[in-house]
Formats: C-alpha cells, structure tokens, sequence
C-alpha cells in the first residue's frame, strides 16, 4: 500500500470520525420553532430557562437561555414546585409494588386522628387524585409547610381544623392537601423521614444526585410543593416512566404500578377547581393525563407546576421533555404549555392514533 494511499485513508477516517461527533449536534437546527417559543418567552419566563428531550435512549435536544453566563443549565438545581407531585406518587407506588399498602387502604388505618375528626372514609387513593373532600381556600399555593415544624403537625392539621367540604371521591378539588397526607402515610409505614424515602427508593436508583425534598430552611418537607431538581434529573425519571419502570437495567417501578398511575381516576367527577392551561385535562395518580389513544389509555402524560416549568411524556411519539425555569416573574404566557409541546412535535412522528 502506497503512502499516498494510506494518508488518503486516514484523511477518510478522521473526517467520518468528526461528523459523528458533529451530527448530534446539528440535528438540534431542526428545533427552530422551539427555540424561537423560548427565546420569544425568555423574559416573561423569568430569563433563565433549560430543556431537554429523551427519546431512544438518549438526549436528542438540549438548551439553555441565561440572562448573564452561569446562571441557569440543566445542571442547575431549582424549586419544581407542583412537579414534584409526580415523584410524590411514584414513591408511593414502590411500596403498592412490595405489598407495604394499598392505595385503598384508609389514611385513618395509619393515622388514627383522622377517624377522629370524621375523615375516616379517605383513602390514600383519594389523596393522590385530590378527591379527599377535605376543604382548603386558594387551591395548591394556600397551604404552605412553612408554618409547620414537621409533616405530622402539617396532616394532624388537615384532620383538626379543616373541614370536609364533600364526601371523599365525590369531587375534584386540585391542591397539596392529598399529596402531603399520604406523604406522612409513607413516613410512618416506612418509619423514616419523607425525604428519606424518597431518596433511598426513587432519587439514588434513579442517578437524581441533584433532587431533594429536603427544607434546608427548616419546618415540614413539602411532598406537594417542596421538591428541588435539575433537567437532566427530572429527564432520568421520565424515561424511567417511558421505560416501563426500568432504569439502566434496574427495575424502579413495576409495569402495573405505572399502568395505574397512568389511568385516568375519577374521571366523571364534577370539578370545584383546577389550574386553568389544565381545562379539559383528566387526572391519574400524581399526574395529569392531557390525550388519551383510541383505546382510552393515556398518550400524553405532564406534570407542570403552573409556574412555568412543564415536565411531560408523549408515548405516542415515543419521548420526554423537561423545561424548567429558574424565576417567574408572572404567570406563564398564554398557552405556552400548548405552544412548547407543538414544537416539539413537529419533528417528531406519532405512531399511534
């Protein structure tokens, strides 16, 4: 073989060598609708966004938009606020999946003070799918742990001095109420702090190194409003979910487990309150069903916090997506959950109906 022969041959593999490593990247030029959305948002936003979208196995697309250099990347822990209830109820569906208890097992079973104040009838259920009945003003930000020193002085609260305003699975009525009483069910089933828990079974297998529930400025953990996280975290649980329940090989959930977290709760129900970009929506355990296929099962699944940030599943076309923000200023942009999905999809085929 001539040297001339062999030089050409290396110039061959170095340049083949070069667009694999450059092609990943500039598929990202197909999301051009979606970066204009969020650079057009990026001030009503708060100015320091991040996303992320799975798919196959891996990260398709990724960017982030910071007001100065360092402030906000998919790397960086923030507030994810009623996100987290998504996580609330996985958690409660490792210990369904070991036999620990059942999600219509009665709260009163663990929490004897709940029969007391006639709230005997709601079920661990109920509270992932708020339908306790359990009376609250202002919906999902009125009743903050801060006040609390603990998660159990929180839920002896809600049994005492909050009234039910209907008989439980009667009513839909979106709040932190059911998510932080089950949270106090799992603190006492698995006789460790919520946060604990949730590290332990969900958080550690899941490689989430920068999520916690834990309240570094003291008083109650939140299970409702009081998650911290980062994309690539939040992005590690959602192909969780996407996966069937596995995690590089590791079973996390079982497939009946997520099966029920995906089905739609109550459906009938009449609803007293609800987030408005959620109108239309239907509610699963922890998570909001936004589509559902021709055979009534959930295709897209979400979890936003109403504050800007939007965590959701598309099984149709086979993805997750994280968008988190760092500092709302306002009220999302109209329609911009809507808006964000519709330019994603755009490069993305359905496959099912």
């Amino acid at each position: 073989m001539s040297h001339k022969f062999r030089s050409i041959c290396l110039l061959c593999s170095l340049l083949s060598l070069l667009l694999l490593f450059w092609l990943p990247v500039d598929a990202q030029s197909d999301f051009n609708e979606l970066e204009q959305l969020l650079k057009q948002d990026q001030k009503a936003l708060g100015n320091n966004l991040a996303t992320a979208i799975w798919k196959d196995g891996k990260i398709i697309y990724q960017k982030q938009i910071e007001k100065e250099q360092g402030d906000f990347n998919l790397k960086t822990q923030t507030s994810i606020s009623a996100c987290g209830n998504w996580l609330t109820a996985a958690l409660v569906m490792t210990f369904v999946d070991q036999g620990k208890l059942s999600l219509d097992d009665k709260v009163s079973k663990y929490i004897p003070i709940f029969s007391t104040y006639m709230k005997g009838y709601i079920t661990i259920r109920n509270c992932l799918t708020n339908t306790s009945g359990i009376q609250t003003d202002g919906g999902i930000k009125a009743l903050r742990s801060t006040k609390f020193e603990t998660l159990e002085d929180q839920v002896n609260s809600f049994a005492s001095k909050h009234e039910i305003q209907s008989n439980p699975g009667t009513e839909f009525f979106y709040s932190n109420i059911g998510p932080n009483i089950v949270g106090r069910v799992l603190e006492i089933v698995g006789k460790k702090p919520f946060d604990r828990l949730m590290q332990e079974r969900i958080t550690r297998v899941l490689k989430m190194r920068g999520t916690t529930f834990t309240n570094d400025e003291g008083g109650a953990i939140d299970p409702a409003l009081g998650g911290k996280s980062t994309v690539n975290d939040y992005l590690n649980f959602l192909s969780m979910l996407l996966s069937k329940g596995l995690f590089e090989g590791k079973r996390v959930l079982s497939e009946q487990a997520i099966a029920e977290m995906e089905k739609m709760q109550f459906a009938e129900l009449p609803v007293k309150n609800i987030p408005k970009p959620a109108t239309g929506w239907h509610y699963g355990l922890g998570e909001w069903i936004q589509e559902v296929d021709s055979k009534s099962e959930a295709s897209i699944i979400s979890c936003p916090d109403f504050e800007g940030s939007f965590v959701y599943i598309d099984k149709c076309r086979n993805y997750a997506a994280v968008f988190f923000t760092k500092n709302i200023l306002s009220d999302p942009p109209k329609d911009f959950y809507k808006k964000f999905k519709e330019a994603v999809d755009l490069q993305m085929p359905a496959s099912c109906q």
